[in-house]
């Protein structure tokens, strides 16, 4: 069933196939002078399920191909219930990809790996697990994260332990083929029965390091995406407090990948903010974000920004628009954009009360997303609570730290559903909204702010369906 092209959430720069559901970026690599994403991918709904893993390939970050699925259950062998997350390796001219053989007669999920020769087009499953079962003391195991690190590959599994704590088991190999149990990376605080970490990603930056873990509690599933700076030390992470890595609700199972210029690019999965009625009316659900790069501080804090590719995207310039708008005045507006664009400004609260750079989708500005600076509370705050006048849609109003003394900069980019907010002290905030109005979509300042926006059109990514795929 394809999407039909009148579906106005439908984002048009964010990564996603045609139809059906989708969730955990996976296998995040460049080999054979291509970036290759998969993705945890139904073929056959908007609800998770037959679990395959689906394949974008692209040779610059902007022209992409979507390939056949890489990876589909196999029945009643190890993954016959769905191939689920994990990651993959370019290994001189083969491909290898490491992921999490699902069975529902399983508790947990035993690493299973598959090559390719071909440069991703077609895989060969290994006949034997790599990792068949998880250490003692375990109640969750799963989503393996591979690199090679001082001449060896390593790996790192997430888990639970029985004790309340969430970890990462570290693994080694020579060969990518037999690999060695070392001891846990980094263990968590005491949270509850069964609370673990899902999809851990490991960033070394020199002497540092940055961790990434996906928190997940047993009852309430998936809690936010958490990262931790420090050190390693014979194969034991040392870190800081862990820290919210996106301060969105609508973001979760980040992958990394290593560029072959020393980057770390990475991707993030934002779920559906709406009813599954509305979901299933249109057959889609999930989207994967725009390409960040990630990098760690001096001070340790680890930084977010879109990679410079995304900057090719943009298109004719939307706006310009500098100036001071006061509470006691309506709405400064500033100017019209499409429902996909890239935003940037420069903002200072000149006053003691909420300011906000408002995005209004319709004509009575009775539909509108804010994002707002709360001197009081330096803060910003994004507000969906008005977004949608479709009930089915979320609400919420979702903090994120910031100074608000002084200028704020931050880059907004949109389009259609989905949001992504980058302060240039390297914060993100990401959620998907769903307007319904029929207005042209514009930009208004709100109450005592000073501001400088600018807003380019973002032009759609170039995707090619490969021979064999369902359009």
């Amino acid at each position: 069933m394809s999407v039909p092209p009148t579906d106005a959430h439908r984002p048009t720069v964010h990564l996603r196939p045609p139809h059906g559901w989708i969730n955990d970026p996976n296998g995040l690599s460049f080999h054979d002078g291509h970036y290759h994403v998969f993705f945890q991918y139904n073929p056959h709904g908007p609800r998770h399920g037959n679990i395959h893993w689906g394949h974008f390939r692209s040779p610059d970050l902007t022209h992409w191909q979507l390939l056949p699925p890489a990876l589909a259950p196999t029945p009643g062998r190890y993954d016959a219930d769905g191939c689920f997350s994990g990651n993959a390796v370019g290994d001189g001219e083969r491909l290898v990809a490491f992921y999490s053989a699902n069975r529902t007669d399983r508790w947990w999920q035993p690493i299973a790996a598959a090559e390719s020769r071909d440069g991703g087009l077609s895989w060969t499953k290994r006949p034997e697990l790599v990792i068949p079962e998880p250490p003692s003391g375990t109640t969750m195991f799963r989503d393996p994260y591979v690199w090679r690190q001082d001449g060896r590959w390593r790996m790192l599994v997430g888990a639970a332990l029985a004790d309340g704590r969430g970890t990462a088991f570290l693994y080694e190999s020579d060969d990518l083929e037999q690999w060695t149990y070392e001891r846990p990376f980094l263990t968590s605080e005491p949270d509850g029965p069964d609370t673990g970490w899902e999809c851990p990603q490991y960033a070394p930056f020199g002497e540092r390091g940055a961790l990434i873990i996906s928190d997940w509690h047993p009852q309430d599933g998936p809690r936010g995406t958490l990262v931790l700076s420090g050190r390693e030390e014979n194969g034991q992470f040392s870190a800081v407090a862990p820290m919210p890595f996106d301060h969105g609700p609508d973001f979760y199972a980040p992958a990394l990948l290593p560029t072959p210029d020393g980057r770390r690019l990475l991707w993030g999965w934002a779920w559906e903010a709406r009813d599954t009625d509305w979901v299933d009316e249109w057959g889609w659900a999930g989207l994967l974000t725009v390409p960040r790069e990630v990098t760690l501080a001096d001070d340790g804090t680890v930084r977010q920004q879109p990679a410079h590719e995304v900057l090719a995207l943009r298109g004719p310039q939307l706006l310009k628009s500098t100036g001071l708008s006061t509470r006691d005045d309506e709405p400064a507006d500033l100017g019209q954009v499409g429902r996909c664009f890239d935003l940037t400004a420069h903002l200072t609260a000149s006053g003691t009360s909420e300011a906000a750079l408002r995005l209004v989708t319709s004509a009575d500005n009775g539909e509108h997303l804010d994002i707002r600076l709360d001197a009081t509370n330096q803060q910003i705050i994004v507000d969906r609570d008005h977004a949608s006048l479709d009930p089915r849609a979320h609400g919420g109003s979702y903090p994120l730290p910031c100074p608000t003394t002084g200028p704020v900069e931050l880059r907004l980019i949109v389009d259609h559903s989905v949001a992504e907010l980058y302060l240039s002290t390297g914060q993100t905030l990401t959620l998907r909204f769903y307007p319904v109005g029929d207005a042209p979509w514009r930009i208004q300042a709100v109450g005592d702010l000073e501001y400088t926006v600018e807003a380019w059109e973002l032009l759609p990514t170039a995707v090619d369906l490969a021979e064999g795929h369902e359009a």
